[in-house]
């Protein structure tokens, strides 16, 4: 937390400097220096607050090579690291998880040099702790040229899960599979000896009443076209008619079924993916898909084992899931001074703050902010009389569009400044604006007044 230097001066001119640490998550800047006679008014330094990171982990795997190598297992250790998006969702909030293998266990069978963009992983995160179960996880097709007998390379999966459950609940790497489509379809399935594996990322999750706290499984997060994979849903309305589908990105495929939900609300049913254009599936209740009646995507890959023609070769390509981050413009915002006697509005503009939401999922985001009391040589101000007028612009060609907070108080307990809301796929860039205007007390004591102002991107 960056805190503007306390100055009881006539003119104070000094800014403040906040230091950027940490996750672009949550932002704390120092409104600093209200000058009662003459002066100016700063909101200083933005810093991130640090959150718990992620750790690596090494546990035992086991590993079955493809038949055709004629190999026995191996039994290894896997290097892994599991990161997050939100290390502080609230119940009904989506999660990216992305699962880094930094060395597998396994490596090339045979003495045949496999070449670039043949490899495509998937596998599963454990949950534990508040919130049990998993998280599926898959890859695009991309490697670099691996020699004969050579180790595997390094490779990530991404997934999603929704939060269901408050408190700290814990990530662990659990088993994964490398596919490779070359001459012939080959799996080299890897599994945790001794699960689950050590934890590599704890997130602490706080309560929403009313969120969706639906949820969805899957068995395994990949299969040949044609394949069989069961789903689990769970909290969603008791005896309810669900929808099991496929998604494309926002699209729905063909693969579908519909399934009766239990007098507990939770389901099991078998979906048959043929579509090789699956990247996900989703559970919904109603006719159609809605963030408020609904589950997933769950990331799920078709592994295309369709022989090639001859004379012909495949082109393969994909779209990675980003992150959802934040900067600002800046890290001191001048106010206009007051006169002692008189008081009244102290006012200035918030620095400028971008959100990129570059998930490509369904979740939205929002952008709230609070503030503290303004201490001062004469005492404090009320946090209550610090208020703002919120502006929000959507950069053009973003599937999402940006809502504005409503103008009021700002205060210790909080308000929005922007948001987005959930759809079947959101994600963009926008810049955030705000007039700020503290309403002074006319006889407050003449001096620099500060207080701490906290953003907050969830």
């Amino acid at each position: 937390m960056a805190t503007a230097t306390r100055r009881s001066v006539p003119r104070p001119t000094r800014r403040s400097t906040g230091r950027f640490t940490g996750r672009a998550r949550r932002w704390t800047a120092a409104l600093g220096s209200v000058a009662l006679v003459a002066g100016t008014a700063a909101l200083a330094g933005p810093a991130h607050a640090l959150a718990a990171a992620s750790a690596p982990v090494d546990f035992a795997t086991h590993c079955v090579p493809p038949p055709i190598a004629g190999i026995p297992p191996i039994d290894g250790t896997t290097t892994a690291q599991i990161t997050v998006d939100n290390a502080a969702p609230k119940v009904g909030d989506t999660v990216t998880v992305t699962y880094t293998v930094t060395k597998p266990a396994a490596s090339n069978p045979v003495d045949l040099a496999l070449p670039a963009d043949i490899m495509t992983p998937s596998g599963k995160v454990a949950l534990g702790g508040a919130q049990a179960g998993s998280v599926t996880v898959t890859g695009p097709k991309k490697n670099p040229p691996v020699p004969g007998k050579g180790a595997f390379p390094p490779f990530s999966m991404t997934g999603t899960f929704t939060v269901t459950a408050p408190g700290s609940i814990t990530l662990s790497p659990g088993d994964y599979n490398i596919h490779t489509s070359y001459i012939m379809e080959l799996d080299t399935p890897c599994t945790v000896i001794s699960p689950p594996a050590p934890v590599s990322e704890t997130i602490t999750a706080t309560d929403q009443p009313g969120a969706n706290e639906r949820s969805i499984q899957l068995a395994t997060a990949s299969g040949k076209p044609g394949d069989s994979v069961t789903v689990t849903g769970a909290k969603f309305t008791p005896l309810a008619d669900i929808t099991v589908v496929g998604r494309a990105g926002a699209a729905e495929t063909a693969d579908k079924t519909t399934v009766k939900a239990n007098a507990a609300g939770g389901f099991t049913a078998p979906l048959a993916v043929n579509d090789k254009a699956t990247t996900g599936i989703v559970a919904y209740e109603g006719s159609a898909w809605s963030a408020e009646k609904g589950a997933g995507p769950a990331a799920y890959t078709v592994i295309d084992d369709t022989p090639l023609p001859g004379n012909s070769q495949k082109l393969n390509s994909s779209v990675a899931a980003g992150t959802l981050s934040m900067s600002q413009a800046g890290d001191t915002v001048a106010m206009s001074a007051v006169d002692f006697g008189t008081g009244g509005a102290s006012t200035g503009d918030l620095k400028t703050v971008t959100v990129k939401d570059f998930r490509g999922g369904p979740a939205g985001w929002s952008l709230t902010g609070k503030v503290t009391d303004f201490t001062g040589p004469g005492g404090k101000i009320d946090a209550g009389k610090l208020g703002w007028t919120p502006a929000c612009t959507t950069k053009p060609g973003s599937p999402s569009t940006c809502v504005a907070g409503s103008a009021g108080a700002v205060g210790s307990a909080g308000a929005t400044l922007a948001s987005t809301p959930n759809g079947a796929l959101t994600g963009g860039e926008f810049t955030v604006d705000a007039k700020v205007s503290l309403n002074v007390p006319a006889y407050t004591a003449p001096g620099a007044y500060s207080g701490v102002l906290t953003l907050t991107l969830t």
